[in-house]
């Protein structure tokens, strides 16, 4: 009872005009408008690509059942599709999907395809979702052959992040280094300006003051310094002014965003700025109790300011914070104060010796999803501690009901295995980790948590 054939790929697809313009706004207008010429046609034929003309007939077949199996081989063609067809529910469907599996993504070299197809259809939500694991699983995104098909404007633009997590800046130019964007079929003079270009557009974003000295020296046996000499032994000269504090040439290149962001410290995992929080056991762990964690980082970026390191301790309240009731002894008097308590992911910082004038504090949740590892979440602030206040409470480290509340319910549902949060990690999946990163900034980095530029203006 079909009254219409659409035609993709040369296979033909019998369907009802009902159907298709009840799913499809685009159909509808397509099919239903007089001054369509194919709305007086019983045959229709469609220019897809290769890859919509591929899965047509199963999206073709959601407008009939509402159901389709979704994998991340079909998803991009899928997208386009419903996104061409303006099928809203379908679109919305593919989305979820893609936030949902950005970690199956990366390990399955799809990551950086994934983000700058969603940002070229201006699906900003999984835009965000795929920045958000690229900047916080650098090192583990540039190892995939995927991350040499990253847009050189688009690198430039992540590596202006001041929430871009890295073991150290050396580790980032070396990633960075090795990605290759050189196409098959290129002339030696196509290579030379796309190198070029890399370098002048990418690598100006590097922090070479970020380096120590000796990293720095290293540089100068690389074959790209060799190849671009003036271009790195500039930004050199920098970092080295940096480590011998030239107030003076630091000031001036200080002037604009841009070059605060040269001497501002990235989310380093180094064992010089981090240390990892973990609580194992998570599920025998009492309502209230704590976990708690000493460590020491430099009290300075730069060589001049020498090895003085600031002792930290940290607190993690993972399951709430109870204040017990208690009598508050005043000049007016006693008063009653009541017990009360917080719901909330704490971490506490103390700081215990002569604190530095400023810091940035970074906390890295780890999470598994699609059985990756990763880090899922950053919460930053900038602080200053003083000898009267050393201490900064942070709340809502991570939502405290997906961590908890799965505890509670942990039997399961009949022959359903029991919810675990996705928090949870390690072999049982009763461990929590977290990492914590304290840097100082110096007068002349930038404070703002989030560098001035920002790939997604949504995220402001």
């Amino acid at each position: 009872m079909n009254d219409i054939c659409l035609v993709v790929g040369g296979v033909e697809y019998p369907a009802h005009r009902l159907i298709l313009c009840a799913s499809s706004e685009v159909f509808q207008v397509m099919l239903m408008n007089p001054q369509w010429s194919e709305s007086h046609e019983s045959r229709i034929v469609l220019q897809e690509t290769p890859a919509c003309a591929a899965i047509f007939g199963e999206f073709l077949r959601y407008f009939y059942t509402g159901q389709i199996r979704i994998n991340h081989l079909i998803i991009t063609p899928l997208l386009t599709l419903a996104d061409k067809y303006n099928v809203k529910d379908l679109t919305n469907l593919c989305v979820e999907y893609m936030c949902a599996h950005i970690a199956h993504a990366s390990t399955n070299n799809q990551l950086i395809t994934w983000f700058q197809y969603a940002l070229s259809l201006g699906h900003h939500k999984v835009a965000a979702a795929c920045q958000s694991f690229l900047k916080w699983n650098f090192e583990m995104v540039a190892e995939r052959s995927d991350f040499g098909n990253c847009n050189p404007d688009i690198l430039s633009k992540l590596l202006q992040q001041n929430d871009l997590v890295v073991n150290n800046e050396m580790t980032l130019y070396k990633d960075v280094q090795h990605q290759n964007m050189i196409e098959d079929g290129m002339s030696e003079a196509q290579v030379e300006v796309y190198m070029e270009s890399l370098v002048q557009e990418v690598m100006s974003h590097v922090r070479f003051p970020m380096m120590s000295p000796r990293q720095l020296a290293e540089l100068l046996l690389s074959p790209l310094t060799t190849k671009y000499k003036e271009f790195f032994i500039e930004r050199m000269a920098i970092g080295m002014s940096f480590h011998s504090d030239q107030k003076e040439r630091l000031s001036e290149i200080a002037k604009d965003d841009n070059g605060r962001l040269l001497f501002t410290p990235r989310l380093y995992t180094a064992d010089r700025w981090s240390s990892l929080l973990s609580v194992e056991n998570f599920t025998a762990l009492d309502h209230y109790d704590t976990r708690a964690l000493v460590f020491s980082s430099h009290l300075g970026l730069a060589e001049h300011t020498g090895d003085k390191t600031c002792e930290w301790v940290i607190d993690l309240y993972p399951k709430g914070v109870w204040f017990r009731k208690f009598l508050l002894i005043a000049w007016e008097g006693t008063v009653k104060v009541p017990e009360r308590v917080l719901s909330t992911v704490r971490l506490s910082v103390t700081c215990r010796d002569a604190p530095p004038s400023r810091v940035r504090v970074g906390l890295l949740v780890i999470a598994v999803e699609d059985g990756v590892e990763h880090v899922a979440n950053v919460v930053q602030r900038v602080h200053r501690f003083t000898e009267k206040d050393p201490l900064l409470n942070i709340d809502d480290v991570l939502p405290f009901e997906e961590l908890n509340t799965s505890l509670i319910n942990n039997q399961g549902n009949g022959d359903a295995p029991p919810k675990v949060s996705k928090y949870l990690v390690g072999p049982g999946r009763d461990i929590l980790k977290i990492y914590i990163v304290i840097a100082p900034l110096e007068d002349i980095s930038c404070v703002d948590v989030f560098a001035n530029t920002f790939m997604l203006p949504s995220q402001r």
